[in-house]
Parts: structure tokens; C-alpha cells; sequence
């Protein structure tokens, strides 16, 4: 490798620095290794650890509590002095990697969290060895971003022309696309004037079931909580369409302003999804925003027995979707595409002079994506997107997706098949919501019960669905996002809560 001719060699230094002092040590010192050689053997123990670690999840209890003492060690003083990396490591191992939340494990299903992969996590690795800021400018990692909304935009049908961008989550790609929702449908200079000079009220619509992330949004963006108008369900918990289109009707003959409907491909609580199509039409009538909250169910296009039910979403305007959920990319990661790509920069965009951007250096490259969303610095998350779904490819992706739907119906079948378990809601995409019911108990005891057997699940550490309410009835629910899940851990899972839930009963 090629040095400049007066740039000193690594291992040159000056006679009279063979004992620096130790002021001198302290103006050479760097973050960097001391020992690099050191630090490599380190390193390959910990990726040694960790693939270990992945390769026996399974041998593990899902999850379990961490002890007194452990919590008594995180809670120490901020260290002052330097530890040897092996000391921090090992402190790690002790007190760390034995207590995780459980997401990795195959018997989690509790609220609705992917897995993760074993190259998703070496592409974290990567992606922080490089260490870019993400905002904009000329490199590798802005093309690698731009690869991978174009992707996005393959499987929801968007068009090439649409904008994207990577986010930490479902919550930030649906403030994202509610945003742009407010300032172009406004009917005023949002972002010059804000909200409060509107002679309307500008309403969002959005089913009861809609993701409280959601009214955060509405919150946030100053729009207020009354001005969300929650719609009525169907049985199977979809958006009430008629309720809808009523309620646009009222709000528009009292002088308001209808701004966006969000609707929802796969709801949180049972996976319902929303009549796309017949929404896409009321919003095109009334031009409205028409916005897909899809961080459940928009990547299940890649899956042959789902494609179907989400028909309408390459309509949207906007789509939220989570890509650390169904595709298994480590936290964080999701994607926001909206259709006009211009609406989207102008919510957005702030270029002042010291973001200026050339036409040749750094500072070039035609798109900036912090004019995109409200990060300005903004990690290299596209990279194990990129590296993921290299790795399988998208048919792979959408058969583990087909084969989680396809388990929730078999873990629905073990349920009708018992005399004490029952569904408490249609079996919606992946989500399974039951109960244990001995009979002849009263409701307020039912679900003391069941809470009880949830709990019981846990902290023995043999499966971890989480729970819900469903129209006042407390039940279990069983968020099927999971690669590594066999039919035998639903065996299990049934198995093990009529056996917690005979003998709570006893």
C-alpha cells in the first residue's frame, strides 16, 4: 500500500520517544486498539459466542427474569478508568446475553417482533465498522439505500418514480407518511403558517384497531386526538367501510377538512386487513390521502397464500412498512414510500449552507436523503437489509411468511380441537386470539385465569405469547413472526396451557 513519502511508518518513531511520558502517550492516544492483535482474538471469540449463542437458542427457556444481583451490577457508577476489553466482555456475557427479551427464541410470539439472522447481525457489524452518517452526500451507502427502497417499491407495486426511506420503525414511517398527508392535503402552507392558522379542522380516519402509533402521529403533528375520527369494525375486525364513508360525509357538510384515511394491512391485535381497494375508491372520490399502514402485512405480498388480501395497497399514496418484523432484519429497520416524490422533499427538505451540496467531491450525489424525513443523521441500517435479502432472496422470504399464516391456522385447529380452549377472534393473517375456559367460571375470574397461565408461560420459560382485550374479553394472543417456529412448539404451547390452566382451576 502506498504512503505519502513524508508520512512516518507505523512502526517508526524518533529515538528520543523509546519512554515517552506520560503526557506525551496521552497526545498520540486514540480510540483505537492499544493491541490490535489482541483486540482480533477478542473479536473472533465474540463472533465464535455469538453464533453459538444463536445456533443453541432453542435449548434455552424463552425468557427469564433477571435476578436481584444482576440488576444490582447494572446499576453501577459511571466508570472513570479504562477496563481490559476481555473484562468488559466477560461482564457482558455474565450479566447481559443470559437475559434477553426472547425474540430470537422459536417459541416466542409475544406482540409481533421478527427474529433477526445470523448475517443480518455480522451486516450490523459491518455497517458500524464503516460507521457513515446517512444524511447524504457521495458514497457506497446512500446507492445501497436507494437499492433498497427500489426493492420495496418492486414488491408493493409502488411505481419507480416513488420516493423511500429507512427508519427505525413502523412508528416513524407512519408519522412519515402522515406528515406528508398533512402538508400537501392541507390546503395551505403548513410548514410557513402551522396548523393552528387552518380555518378547518383537518381530519384523519383510521379504523378502532388502528396502531396507537398512529394517533401519536396525529398528535405529534399537531392535527389533536379529537380531529382522529376512530371508525367502526366488521366482525372480522377490518374498517367498517360504510361507517366510513358516513363519516367523511358528516365531517365534509359540517365545513371540515378530510385530510388522510389510514387503513391497515394486518391489524396488531388480530391481523385483520382492511378492504384496500374500496378505501382506495372513497379516497380517490373525495381526494383524500390514502395511506397504508402495512408495518404488519405489507411485505406478505412476497407470500403466495396472503398476496391476494392486500389487494389496493399499490393504490396507496403512502405505506408504512417494518422490515424487522416479517423479513427478519435485526432492530431497527422499516420503509416509508410515498407515490409523489416531490410532496414528500417539500415536507421535508432544509438544505441550509452548511448542508449545501456540490456537484463534485463529498458533497455531491443528486439525493440527500435527510431531505426525505427528520433524521439528519441517520445510521447505515440499509446494509443488512441489503445483505438479508441478498442471502435468501425474496421467494425464500415470502415462503417463511406463508409458512407462519399457514401455522396460525394449524395452532387454530389444535384450539377447536380442545374443549377447554377457545378462539376469541378470526384468525386475521398470523394472530391467534384465545382463551382457557373450564367453565363455570364468571368472566372477571376468566381472565384472572388466563392472565395467570400468560404469566405462568413466561416465567417458566416455555413459550411467550403476550395478550389482549377483544371487545372486553381478556384473552391470549399468539403473534406468529417467527422463522425458527416448528408445528411442534404449538404442540407445546397448547399442551403446556391446558396443563397451567387445569391446575390453576384446581
Amino acid at each position: 500500500m502506498p504512503t505519502h513519502p513524508h508520512a512516518p511508518m507505523p512502526n517508526d518513531s524518533p529515538a528520543a520517544d523509546n519512554n515517552p511520558s506520560a503526557d506525551d502517550r496521552r497526545a498520540h492516544e486514540s480510540l483505537d486498539p492499544e493491541d490490535w492483535q489482541r483486540m482480533r482474538a477478542l473479536a473472533h471469540r465474540m463472533v465464535d459466542d455469538a453464533l453459538t449463542y444463536l445456533q443453541t437458542v432453542a435449548q434455552r427457556p424463552v425468557w427469564q427474569p433477571v435476578p436481584p444481583a444482576v440488576q444490582t451490577q447494572l446499576q453501577g457508577k459511571l466508570p472513570h478508568e479504562p477496563s481490559a476489553p476481555e473484562k468488559v466482555y466477560d461482564e457482558f456475557v455474565e450479566n447481559i446475553l443470559p437475559y434477553p427479551l426472547g425474540n430470537i427464541h422459536p417459541r416466542f410470539w409475544a406482540w409481533y417482533m421478527g427474529n433477526g439472522t445470523v448475517f443480518g447481525a455480522l451486516a450490523d457489524l459491518l455497517a458500524a465498522t464503516m460507521n457513515p452518517n446517512h444524511g447524504g452526500g457521495q458514497h457506497a451507502a446512500n446507492l445501497v439505500e436507494l437499492q433498497v427502497i427500489g426493492w420495496m417499491k418492486e414488491i408493493t407495486g409502488f411505481p419507480d418514480t416513488a420516493s423511500g426511506l429507512l427508519v427505525s420503525g413502523g412508528s416513524m414511517a407512519n408519522l412519515v407518511g402522515i406528515a406528508v398527508a398533512r402538508n400537501s392535503c392541507a390546503g395551505f402552507d403548513v410548514r410557513r403558517y402551522g396548523v393552528a392558522d387552518s380555518a378547518q379542522k383537518l381530519l384523519v380516519y383510521a379504523s378502532s384497531e388502528t396502531h396507537s402509533c398512529n394517533q401519536k402521529a396525529v398528535e405529534l403533528l399537531g392535527l389533536g386526538n379529537e380531529n382522529l375520527r376512530k371508525i367502526d369494525l366488521n366482525d372480522d375486525y377490518s374498517m367498517h367501510l360504510q361507517h366510513l364513508a358516513d363519516t367523511i360525509a358528516a365531517d365534509q357538510q359540517a365545513g371540515h377538512r378530510p385530510i388522510c384515511v389510514v387503513a391497515t394491512a394486518g391489524t396488531v391485535n388480530t391481523g385483520a386487513i382492511d378492504d384496500l381497494n374500496a378505501i382506495a375508491d372513497l379516497c380517490q372520490q373525495h381526494k383524500i390521502w390514502f395511506h397504508v399502514d402495512g408495518a404488519i402485512g405489507a411485505v406478505a405480498l412476497l407470500a403466495d397464500n396472503v398476496r391476494a388480501k392486500l389487494c389496493g395497497l399499490e393504490r396507496a399514496d403512502s405505506v408504512a412498512m417494518d422490515l424487522h418484523k416479517w423479513l427478519h432484519i435485526p432492530f431497527e429497520a422499516a420503509c416509508v414510500l410515498v407515490r409523489d416524490r416531490e410532496l414528500h422533499r417539500q415536507t421535508f427538505s432544509l438544505m441550509p449552507e452548511y448542508l449545501q451540496k456540490n456537484t463534485r467531491g463529498i458533497a455531491s450525489g443528486g439525493h440527500w436523503f435527510s431531505e426525505y424525513g427528520v433524521q439528519l443523521s441517520r445510521s447505515f441500517r440499509a446494509l443488512k437489509i441489503w445483505m438479508t435479502i441478498k442471502e435468501h432472496g425474496s421467494k425464500k422470504l415470502g415462503r417463511m411468511i406463508a409458512r407462519n399464516v399457514a401455522q396460525a391456522q394449524y395452532l387454530g385447529r389444535l384450539i377447536a380441537q380442545h374443549p377447554k380452549l377457545e378462539l376469541r377472534a378470526p384468525i386475521g393473517l398470523n394472530i391467534v386470539c384465545f382463551r382457557f375456559n373450564p367453565g363455570n367460571v364468571s368472566a372477571a375470574a376468566l381472565g384472572k385465569l388466563n392472565r395467570a397461565i400468560l404469566e405462568n408461560l413466561q416465567e417458566q420459560g416455555l413459550a411467550a405469547p403476550s395478550d389482549t382485550t377483544l371487545r372486553g374479553e381478556y384473552c391470549l394472543r399468539v403473534a406468529i413472526c417467527n422463522h425458527r417456529s416448528r408445528d411442534e412448539d404449538f404442540d407445546l404451547l397448547v399442551r403446556e396451557t391446558i396443563r397451567i390452566g387445569d391446575s390453576l382451576a384446581a
